[in-house]
C-alpha cells in the first residue's frame, strides 16, 4: 500500500444521506455513479461515492460480522463495489464509532479491526464514522484512534473520515488520531440559517484544517431545493444565490465538497455551481492554505473577505454578504501584505463569471448581493 496521497487535498464526492436518508439501495446507487459520469462530475474531480447509514441488518450476523441488507442490496457490498471502481469511482462506507449507529443499526464499538478488515475485503476506499450511542464516560479520542489505527492495518487505503460533530474540542486532537477529514459542525440542512451558522462558527477553526487531515464543514445542500431525506434535513430549501455562496464558502475554506442532492435530477443552474472548475480550483490547490479574514472598516458587519494563497503564487479573494440587503464590500490590499510601494496591482478574474475584470492597485471595492459570493483568483502584476 501506499498511502503518500490520501487526501493530500480535500476529498470531492456524493454522500447518500441528505436526500434519501434510510432510503438507499443497489440500483439507485449505480445510478447515481452512472449519472455522475455521464456528467462529468469524475472529471471534475468528485471521486467519490458514499453510502450513508442504514445500509446493513439490525443485527451482525452468527460470526459478529456486519451483514448488507439483502432486500436493499440483493448482489452484496462487494459487487456494488466493484460496479463504482469499474466506473472509475471510489466507494464510500459509513459506520459509527458507538454500540449503534445513528439510525440504530449495528456500530462498531469493539468490532473496529475486525470491521475495518471486512471493509477492505468489500473493497471500500472511504469510511464515515459517525459519533452515536458511545457507552457513558467513553472517551471518543480513544475510539476514533482505535478505528484510525484499524483501518491503516486493514490491508487498504481507506479514507477515514470522522464524523464527530466538533465536540470535545476536536480540531485539537483529530489529526493525531489518522483521520483525514474532521466533521466540525453539527447536521446541514437545506436553509440559509444553516449555512450561515456553519461558515461563522468555522471561520476561527481554519488553522487546524491543513493537507491530509481536513476541517469538514459537513455535506453541500446545493440544489436540493427543500427535497431533503426527512423534514429536518428539507428546511425549506435554498435559492440559487443562496447556494453558490455555499459553494463558494466551502471551498475558500478547504472544506471537503461533498454532494448531497440527486444528482439524476440536477438542473443547469446547480450543475453550473458544482462543476465550477476556476472554483474547484481553489478548494483543490494542492498546499491547502487556510484562507485568512479580511474586515475593512467601512465593510458592513454582515460582510467579511477570505483570502487565501495559492501554490502558483496567485491569491483567491472572496467576498461574502451575508446580510439580508446588497452591500458594498472593499479590500484594502495593504491588509494581506501589498503595500502601494510595492509598485504592484492585482489582475482579478471572476470565477464565477468566468471572465478578467482587469488590473486594481491599493484597493477593490464590489457591491455583493444579499446572502451572496464573489470570488476573484488574482495575478500580482
Amino acid at each position: 500500500m501506499s498511502r503518500k496521497a490520501m487526501c493530500a487535498v480535500p476529498p470531492m464526492g456524493w454522500n447518500s444521506w441528505n436526500t434519501f436518508t434510510e432510503n438507499i439501495n443497489e440500483d439507485l446507487v449505480k445510478e447515481t455513479v452512472d449519472s455522475m459520469k455521464e456528467q462529468g462530475f469524475l472529471e471534475a474531480g468528485y471521486e467519490y461515492v458514499v453510502m450513508d447509514d442504514c445500509w446493513s441488518l439490525r443485527e451482525r450476523d452468527s460470526e459478529g460480522k456486519l451483514v448488507a441488507d439483502p432486500e436493499k442490496f440483493p448482489n452484496g457490498i462487494k459487487a456494488l463495489a466493484d460496479y463504482i471502481h469499474a466506473k472509475g469511482f471510489k466507494f464510500g462506507m459509513y459506520s459509527c464509532c458507538g454500540t449503534r449507529t445513528c439510525a440504530n443499526y449495528p456500530g462498531s464499538f469493539e468490532h473496529e479491526f475486525e470491521d475495518a478488515k471486512q471493509f477492505a475485503r468489500w473493497g471500500v476506499d472511504y469510511l464515515k464514522y459517525d459519533n452515536c450511542f458511545k457507552p457513558q464516560n467513553q472517551d471518543g479520542r480513544t475510539l476514533y484512534r482505535r478505528m484510525g489505527m484499524a483501518l491503516a492495518n486493514s490491508g487498504r487505503d481507506i479514507v477515514f473520515s470522522a464524523c464527530q460533530w466538533g465536540t470535545d474540542s476536536v480540531h485539537e486532537w483529530i489529526r493525531s488520531s489518522g483521520a483525514h477529514l474532521f466533521r466540525s459542525t453539527e447536521d446541514i440542512n437545506d436553509s440559509w440559517h444553516s449555512i450561515k451558522d456553519i461558515a461563522l462558527s468555522q471561520l476561527d477553526k481554519q488553522a487546524f484544517s491543513g493537507s491530509y487531515c481536513h476541517n469538514d464543514m459537513d455535506m453541500l445542500v446545493v440544489g436540493m431545493y427543500g427535497k431533503g431525506g426527512n423534514e429536518y434535513i428539507s428546511a425549506g430549501g435554498c435559492t440559487d444565490e443562496e447556494y453558490q455562496t455555499h459553494f463558494s464558502l466551502w471551498a475558500m475554506m478547504n472544506s471537503p465538497l461533498m454532494i448531497g442532492c440527486d444528482i439524476r435530477k440536477i438542473n443547469d443552474a446547480t450543475k453550473k455551481i458544482l462543476l465550477n472548475q476556476d472554483i474547484i480550483a481553489i478548494n483543490q490547490d494542492i498546499e491547502c492554505r487556510s484562507p485568512f479574514q479580511l474586515n475593512c472598516v467601512s465593510n458592513s458587519i454582515d460582510t467579511f473577505v477570505l483570502v487565501k494563497f495559492l501554490s502558483n503564487g496567485d491569491i483567491a479573494v472572496g467576498m461574502f454578504n451575508l446580510g439580508d440587503v446588497p452591500a458594498m464590500v472593499t479590500v484594502d490590499f495593504w491588509d494581506m501584505g501589498l503595500t502601494a510601494g510595492s509598485g504592484r496591482g492585482l489582475e482579478f478574474y471572476d470565477c464565477i463569471k468566468h471572465e478578467n475584470i482587469g488590473v486594481k492597485k491599493e484597493i477593490f471595492s464590489e457591491t455583493v448581493a444579499a446572502h451572496g459570493s464573489k470570488v476573484y483568483r488574482c495575478k500580482m502584476v
